[in-house]
This record gives structure tokens, sequence and C-alpha cells, in this order.
């Protein structure tokens, strides 16, 4: 793999973006069906290519990680949401995913947050275990929260200051 740049994403990396979703797409951290055709694209009002930052080499998006805000209430306008992330497989554990959290990390910041949350599914050890390494805490556990390949599974909460 060549250097690795993270940037913002662009309109026109909606479809590399929706494919790799697909091709990513697992009971180990997606509570949706799998997609089937005809695909959505990946875009939508909730989220925009500014709130989507990519990681890249050699050209192709090895993964991204997308900022929300958990509600749209004044009260909680302070605080920032991860609301996807994905590595794609032939790049894990080359520390692309580290990169991402890092960078969405700041550029939660940046945009005046001083918290940073997320959800991930209790079975998911290694994105928790990163999300860990970088300063998240679990800060609630949903348990039995969703029902996947026949397994009920928690939605844990996990949160850090900046």
């Amino acid at each position: 793999m060549s250097e690795l740049s993270i940037r913002c994403a662009l309109p026109d990396d909606d479809e590399e973006l929706a494919r790799l979703d697909r091709a990513t797409w697992s009971p180990l951290h997606a509570v949706a069906p799998r997609p089937q055709p005809p695909y959505r694209p990946f875009f939508d009002e909730r989220h925009v290519p500014g709130d989507c930052l990519v990681a890249e080499a050699d050209r192709r998006i090895l993964g991204y990680v997308l900022l929300g805000f958990p509600t749209p209430l004044e009260a909680n306008a302070h605080v920032r949401q991860i609301q996807g992330f994905v590595v794609a497989e032939e790049a894990r554990g080359r520390g692309v995913g580290r990169a991402l959290i890092r960078a969405i990390t700041e550029e939660a910041r940046r945009r005046g947050a001083r918290r940073l949350t997320l959800r991930v599914l209790g079975h998911n050890t290694p994105a928790r275990r990163l999300y860990e390494s970088e300063g998240f805490v679990v800060e609630g556990v949903l348990p039995e929260e969703f029902l996947l390949a026949g397994e009920y599974v928690d939605d844990v909460l996990m949160g850090r200051r900046l």
C-alpha cells in the first residue's frame, strides 16, 4: 500500500463508497439487512460529502468515517456522533481505521464539538478495541438490542471528551 491520505469526501466518491459499503457488509457491524438492488446512493440528506472523511491510497478509497449529530436538538449541538465507519477487508490491520478515527476526532474538535460518541455492536471486538485505544469509553449498553443472524446482540454506547 502506498502512502495513505485522509481527505474530505467528494460528490464523485458516491459510487465507490456505496460499493465499499456493500463489499464490507457484515452482521458483525451492520444492523440493516444486506443491501440488495436497486442500490441506494451513499450520500443522502442526512450524510453529505462534507460530513465524510475517506482514507485513500493508490487513488483507491480504503475506508471512510461519517460524522453527524446524534439528534437535531440545539441542546446537544455540542456533540458529534460517528454514524458510519468502514475499512476495506484488504486494508484492515494496516492503520487505516486508526488514521480515520484520529482524523474524525480532530474534525469534530475543529467543528466545535465537546464530545464525540458512537454506537458499536457488542460482538464487534476489533472495533471496540480500536475505539478504546483511541480514548472512547463505554457509557452504556442496551442489552440484546438487535437480533442478527439468529443471535441477540448488545448495542454499546461509547464516547469521549474532546
